[in-house]
């Protein structure tokens, strides 16, 4: 009896980058980002940080405390 949760626009965003994300890593026979050459310059890899911070405020922008 599991509901499927639906995701806000925000966790549907990153589904979608992190998707590509993982799709780029699989095509470096990569597991992770950091071990890849354009790690600090990677334009995908920036947008999948913005679109978790986004989806950890949801959007409403400012900082976030840990």
């Amino acid at each position: 009896m599991s509901k499927e949760k639906k995701l806000d626009i925000w966790e549907e965003k990153l589904e979608v980058i992190l998707k590509e994300l993982n799709s780029c890593q699989n095509s470096k026979n990569l597991n992770s980002c950091k071990p890849c050459n354009e790690f600090f310059e990677c334009n995908l890899r920036k947008k999948y940080v913005l679109a978790v911070y986004e989806s950890m405020n949801k959007g409403s922008g400012g900082g976030f405390e840990f």
